[in-house]
């Protein structure tokens, strides 16, 4: 409940703040070029089910967002840029001054079937890290309750950011998904492409300055 409280709270400052978000860190220069990945969020997700629904996490992260085609990339920027002010609000509350975000999906896989977001965690060197606050983009997400098929979404926070260069495990109501590990050899093998890419498309500096 302490999440839910937390996320009240940011709805009633809403004032204008220096951005938290991940999308804004001033290590910018580190990152690939946006615009030139080829993956789909399905190639980021990390997935859990039980026996009434099935839980994704899609890191918010530039490291990997920036991997994705043009178009998947920009959706979740703007869902990012759409919420920013709740975000670095509820971050503020919370006391967290980079936090770790992630999109996190729950799919009903029947009717009425129940969901508690607080109970998601990620397990980071040998730590458990739960939900410092939660940002709705799904209006009845707060309801924590599906119809059958039905979906709702929400920003996830946690007080550091997620190792998506390196591993972390994604758990929900005792399952647990440990298929990061196995996404580091696509998402290197993106990575080397990506760059490849974006020098094709650098302008010759050398030619420039010879006319």
């Amino acid at each position: 409940m302490r999440t839910i409280a937390l996320l009240g709270c940011a709805w009633a400052c809403l004032a204008a703040a220096p951005a938290l978000a991940q999308d804004d860190r001033d290590d910018t220069e580190a990152l690939m070029p946006a615009g030139f990945g080829s993956l789909k969020q399905s190639d980021l997700a990390l997935r859990v089910g039980t026996e009434e629904l099935e839980v994704r996490l899609v890191p918010l992260d530039e490291r990997v967002t920036r991997l994705l085609a043009r178009d998947s990339y920009e959706s979740l920027q703007s869902l990012v840029h759409s919420r920013r002010s709740t975000i670095d609000s509820l971050a503020r509350l919370a006391g967290i001054s980079a936090p770790g975000l992630a999109l996190v999906t729950f799919f009903g896989g029947r009717e009425g079937a129940r969901f508690d977001p607080s109970t998601l965690s990620l397990g980071i060197r040998s730590q458990e890290l739960r939900p410092r606050g939660i940002v709705p983009f799904t209006p009845r997400f707060t309801s924590q309750q599906l119809n059958l098929r039905e979906q709702v979404s929400a920003v996830f926070l946690f007080e550091e950011l997620l190792p998506v260069t390196d591993d972390f495990t994604f758990s929900y109501q005792g399952r647990t998904s440990e298929d990061w590990r196995n996404k580091q050899v696509v998402l290197d093998r993106e990575r080397s492409r990506v760059a490849a890419r974006s020098r094709l498309t650098r302008p010759d500096s050398g030619a420039a300055a010879r006319r």
